[in-house]
């Protein structure tokens, strides 16, 4: 997987990167995952992989080249404020997803039992 940079500019308001790429994936056979990609994309600039979203991959048709679009941000926190929640959502890995569902789980569970114990009365 080759990841060549396009385009890149510095949005001050955002704080953030905005970076357009074309990953060629000639040698994986097949798109690689947002994961891979985003820590790529880290390297090449220079930053952690937790502060760079990928927001759009679409692989040309009858090519072995996709191209996308990512933020970089200067922090977590703002990656947090300004990134909608799906695409959050798209660029945490696996596990930590199933661990934040869990603690979801646990945190909502208490208001479930309270409502099935007054049914029950």
């Amino acid at each position: 997987m080759e990841i060549k940079i396009t385009e890149q500019q510095y949005n001050a308001l955002l704080k953030r990167r905005e970076v357009t790429f074309e990953v060629e994936h000639a040698q994986t056979k097949g798109t690689p995952s947002r994961l891979e990609m985003r820590s790529r994309l880290a390297e090449l600039l220079k930053t952690s992989p937790e502060v760079v979203y990928i927001k759009r991959v679409e692989t040309k048709s009858g090519t072995m080249i996709a191209v996308g679009e990512a933020n970089a941000y200067d922090g977590v926190d703002q990656a947090k404020l300004i990134e909608p929640a799906y695409i959050i959502a798209r660029n945490t890995p696996k596990e930590k997803k199933e661990a934040a569902e869990k603690t979801e789980e646990m945190r909502v569970a208490p208001e479930k039992l309270e409502k099935t114990a007054e049914k029950e009365k």
